[in-house]
């Protein structure tokens, strides 16, 4: 997914630009003739299991069809139970058949701020595999006991059908959910931050035409956004403890990062013009940005990369020398979008005692492949939007940071650039801006 989460208005405005990139990069178009005909024929299978009668919602942005998790939340006499549904396509697949094979192609779902290249065909992504309300759902239900202070004390994983009573967005949460939501969600938030993970509400950037050019703005993300996503990191957290207990399984891991990394983020902050106090630790740092203002929304994508290294681990008998994930601040493990990532169904069989030894090795190559080709797409669609900022300013100069050897980071607009005979980082210089190309995504300063 898009680093920088960059929307654009109006989206034709740069479609033959996204639409270049979609043909340099070999992102993936139209689903094989095979492939839709298995997902039709798999979309119309009754749904058969044991079901639950709880009343489900989803909470998901406007006009999500792709809807991968259902949650129903109430108190227990000593804390709080998460009843949360997971999505699960598994139960359409035909191992090895044309849509799988297809899906183990794609790897994960591709999004551009035009649109996004889907994992699976939407007759089932958005049709049949997908927790709409009113329909019997084929699920991963996670039952997550939590107590008084929000640890996570109890935790059972079964297949069963589910029903979702309605699809809320982050702005309208329903009246008899939003209190328990808040408060579970705070009580989560407050154990990672006692255990060090990296919280970062990123905003959603906005590429927006007006009549004189080109400007940026910021969504910043919803309370509710913060809440939910922390009842998807707890089921990801329960769920490596059990394929680690087990020991079989796939986890997203990260190694900390280089002190290189580190030093690399402090000049781009300070160059944005919020320094990082030397004695404040990394986690605080960013946890403190207000979303609200530029400058801060700005250091906070910038941090979105300093936690790069991101990986897949499978592991069967030996546990993994690297098991755990440095922002998460624990074992962790992608186990709620099986919509649109492929190894998640993969931690679903895991978690239930059933898993794919076979499958399992091959995935983190894979889910790799996957991640090279979203993050191409994600720097192609950064270097195009740049350029739109910046055409029609050239000649003009710009007050920059030098933040790597021949690296500058703009402070207004927040672009990073390449610019020969840099002096050494840290140092404050003027660029004038020479090129600004859109058709090739091209940049180009001179001191």
């Amino acid at each position: 997914m898009l680093t920088r989460w960059l929307r654009v208005v109006p989206q034709s405005a740069l479609a033959d630009g996204l639409a270049a990139i979609r043909a340099e990069l070999g992102v993936p178009g139209a689903f094989p003739e095979d492939a839709l005909e298995e997902a039709e024929a798999a979309a119309a299978k009754p749904v058969e299991g044991t079901r639950v009668e709880l009343p489900f919602i989803t909470i998901d942005p406007p006009g999500a069809r792709d809807l991968d998790q259902a949650l129903h939340l109430a108190r227990r006499e000593d804390g709080y139970r998460v009843s949360y549904a997971i999505a699960d396509p598994a139960y359409f697949l035909k191992p090895g058949g044309a849509l799988d094979r297809e899906a183990h192609e794609r790897g994960a779902t591709v999004y551009m701020p035009d649109g996004k290249l889907p994992l699976y065909p939407p007759a089932l992504s958005e049709g049949a595999a997908s927790l709409l309300p009113d329909d019997w759902r084929p699920a991963v239900l996670w039952t997550l006991d939590l107590d008084a202070r929000g640890e996570l004390v109890a935790t059972h994983v079964a297949r069963r059908v589910v029903r979702s009573t309605a699809q809320h967005t982050y702005e309208d949460v329903p009246d008899d959910v939003a209190p328990l939501l808040r408060e579970i969600g705070e009580l989560r938030l407050a154990i990672e931050r006692a255990r060090g993970g990296v919280r970062l509400a990123v905003p959603e950037q906005e590429v927006i035409a007006q009549d004189d050019g080109w400007t940026t703005s910021y969504r910043v993300p919803n309370a509710y956004e913060e809440f939910n996503a922390q009842l998807s990191l707890l089921t990801g957290m329960a769920a490596a403890r059990l394929m680690l207990d087990a020991r079989v399984g796939i986890l997203r891991t990260q190694p900390a990062p280089s002190e290189k990394s580190f030093a690399r983020f402090g000049l781009t902050a300070a160059a944005l013009g919020v320094p990082w106090p030397e004695d404040v630790a990394y986690p605080e740092f960013v946890r403190a940005l207000d979303p609200t203002i530029p400058a801060h929304a700005a250091v906070m994508h910038e941090a979105s990369r300093i936690g790069s290294g991101a990986g897949y681990t499978a592991f069967d008998g030996a546990l993994p020398e690297l098991g755990s994930h440095w922002a998460v601040a624990a074992p962790y493990a992608h186990a709620t979008a099986p919509l649109r990532r492929l190894q998640d169904r993969y931690v679903s069989d895991c978690c239930l005692g059933t898993p794919d030894r076979e499958a399992l090795p091959g995935l983190p190559a894979t889910m790799a492949a996957a991640g090279r080709r979203a993050g191409a797409v994600d720097r192609a669609v950064v270097d195009l939007v740049e350029a739109v900022l910046l055409a029609g300013r050239e000649g003009e100069s710009f007050e920059a940071v030098v933040i790597d050897d021949g690296v500058i980071q703009l402070r207004d607009p927040a672009v990073r650039a390449k610019v020969s005979g840099s002096p050494a980082p840290g140092t404050t210089v003027t660029v004038r801006l020479e090129r600004a190309d859109p058709a090739t995504r091209t940049v180009t300063f001179t001191l």
